[in-house]
């Protein structure tokens, strides 16, 4: 057993089929049912259950996988580190939350691309919970998620601090107002949004009852159902500024316990941390003083 029966063996369980494993390997699938074969005789398991559809992987296929995916991951790390000359090039996946996508990232990316012009840098959204989990199963090289993240192979790093305001309908014009509306809908990011348990523990402290929430993958579709009075949400008060500024909803400030979120950057202990993560850290981290001082 090498390197290469892993990968082939990680690209069969991944795609459930032989031959799509093949076609992403650049391989013809006799090769890679050959070696397959030759794997589970040196193992004496078998580790795909075959079927007309494709393969499932057996209960002794599973114990391997996690192997596999380290090993994949252990010969990129080698491939990038003796690469790494000090100089941030190559290729460089991040996730970061939507927020801060649109509040944080478009500084940081317009000094990151033009200083770093040789990296290939893809940035992917989500939630905190499906970034931590990406970066788990080192399928993001880091991610820019909510905080505070407690997990033993994750290193965490506190790069930005946001203030939070509720975010209502105009004809809000405080909380109690909005408390006396007895039963109210929230407007939300998918399952996984930290500031979505966050929203629903500030209402129900303001004697509210949360109805089933609404929820949407953009901000400028949450701001815009906010500012039709459908429900209410909870935002950095900096991506919601903007349209309170045009009249469109309104700001609310929250109690000091419920108004800071630190944005912590995390990634794997046992992950190479290469020249172009520590390069885009250098950057997002000055970046970040400026609105610190502005809070």
């Amino acid at each position: 057993m090498d390197a290469a029966d892993l990968r082939i063996f990680e690209s069969v369980a991944r795609n459930g089929s032989m031959n799509r494993a093949a076609l992403e390997l650049y391989t013809v699938q006799s090769n890679v049912t050959a070696r397959i074969r030759l794997l589970e005789e040196e193992l004496g398991a078998t580790l795909f259950h075959r079927h007309h559809r494709g393969v499932e992987l057996t209960a002794a296929g599973r114990r391997l996988l996690p192997f596999s995916r380290q090993m994949a991951r252990l010969l990129d790390d080698a491939r990038t580190a003796v690469k790494d000359e000090g100089v941030a090039s190559g290729p460089l996946v991040l996730g970061t939350l939507e927020t801060t996508a649109a509040l944080r990232m478009p500084n940081v990316l317009a000094q990151f691309t033009v200083t770093f012009p040789k990296v290939e840098l893809v940035m992917r959204t989500g939630t905190t919970a499906s970034l931590v989990e990406d970066v788990l199963q080192y399928r993001l090289d880091g991610a820019f998620v909510a905080g505070p993240v407690t997990h033993e192979d994750l290193h965490t790093e506190t790069i930005f601090n946001e203030e939070m305001a509720l975010v209502t309908a105009r004809r809000f014009r405080s909380v109690r107002d909005l408390a006396q509306t007895g039963v109210v809908k929230t407007i939300v990011f998918r399952q996984g949004c930290s500031y979505r348990a966050r929203l629903e523990s500030v209402l129900t402290r303001l004697g509210l009852q949360v109805s089933t929430p609404l929820e949407f993958g953009s901000l400028d579709a949450m701001l815009g159902c906010v500012a039709a009075g459908v429900g209410v949400t909870l935002l950095p008060k900096g991506v919601a500024m903007a349209a309170s500024r045009e009249g469109r909803v309104a700001l609310h400030e929250l109690a000091p316990d419920d108004a800071f979120v630190d944005t912590v950057f995390v990634r794997r202990h046992d992950v190479y941390a290469s020249s172009a993560v520590n390069a885009f850290l250098a950057i997002a981290r000055p970046v970040a003083m400026p609105a610190l001082a502005s809070a």
